[in-house]
């Protein structure tokens, strides 16, 4: 038994069969196929049911796809935690959101492969609420999001904190004075539904603010875009739009109280800590700066 053939069967059950299977490990399907064979071989018992359409693990094949999980984890973990960085060779997935996507992503990845030249980067780009689903089913190691889940099964590091105002299109408000929560709750509110949008939404239940309408979307641009179309006040990272308070198309409110910071945190399992993950916890750390869109 190799660590060939426990991915080639990890794989095949995680990714529904041989041909996708042989597209994660960069082989073709017959290899795939070879491999789990012989490892049927091996053991004396059928791994797969090939008597339909498909190849479905059977009771034994369910078994050992358990053990091959456990034995790969324990693979992973001994070459982060003992080998060389420079010989480290792994995949490292890691899902972040639409904003760190267009300001420090590529910051980070590029620390990382300075850090770790063999280990292959897989960005996700999605909302925080698909993201925290994905390190539940083991389909990313590590996302960076709203520090929205306090949750015992994982571990939130801090990685920094952006500042959050508010905005609408130019003339739907008076801009020039301070307004209060309760004359800004007359508006459509334009919310974030995913992470960001969850911790405001705790925020405007303490400080009791209501606003009659609203209209959600987990696209930071989506929300600015109705904004900018005067379709009601919105919430957004401070200094990274400020070309669009310059250009003229949205403008700033002054709101009494402020919005609090938003912080932004390393979510991972617990099970799956390891000297590659908390490396790259520490890049990002490094590496946390909103203030910029497309940096160059």
């Amino acid at each position: 038994m190799n660590f060939k053939e426990l991915e080639a069967l990890y794989w095949a059950a995680q990714l529904g069969g041989f041909a996708p299977a042989a597209d994660k490990l960069h082989t073709v399907q017959s290899a795939i196929s070879k491999r789990i064979q012989e490892l049927e071989e091996e053991l004396g018992v059928r791994l797969f049911d090939r008597s339909g359409r498909s190849n479905r693990l059977t009771d034994k094949g369910h078994e050992l796809v358990e053990y091959a999980k456990r034995l790969l984890d324990l693979r992973d973990e001994a070459m982060n935690n003992v080998a060389n960085a420079s010989v480290v060779t792994a995949t490292l997935r890691i899902g972040v959101t639409e904003l760190t996507a267009m300001t420090w992503l590529p910051k980070l990845t590029e620390a990382m492969q300075t850090r770790y030249p063999k280990v292959a980067l897989e960005p996700d780009v999605d909302a925080s609420v698909n993201l925290r689903e994905k390190i539940l089913a083991d389909e990313l190691d590590v996302a960076i999001v709203p520090d929205a889940y306090n949750e015992a099964r994982f571990v939130c590091e801090p990685v920094g904190e952006v500042e959050c105002v508010w905005m609408c299109k130019r003339g739907l408000v008076d801009h020039t004075r301070t307004m209060t929560l309760d004359e800004l709750s007359r508006f459509t509110l334009l919310a974030n539904r995913s992470g960001a949008g969850m911790i405001y939404e705790r925020w405007f239940k303490s400080v009791g603010f209501a606003p009659a309408k609203r209209l959600s979307s987990n696209s930071v641009l989506a929300l600015l875009s109705l904004a900018a179309a005067g379709m009601g006040v919105t919430y957004v990272q401070a200094r990274c739009f400020e070309r669009l308070l310059e250009s003229g198309p949205l403008v700033e409110l002054d709101v009494h109280p402020p919005l609090p910071n938003l912080g932004y945190v390393a979510l991972y399992k617990t099970s799956r800590a390891s000297e590659l993950i908390s490396t790259c916890v520490e890049l990002a750390k490094a590496s946390c700066d909103f203030s910029r869109i497309f940096p160059v």
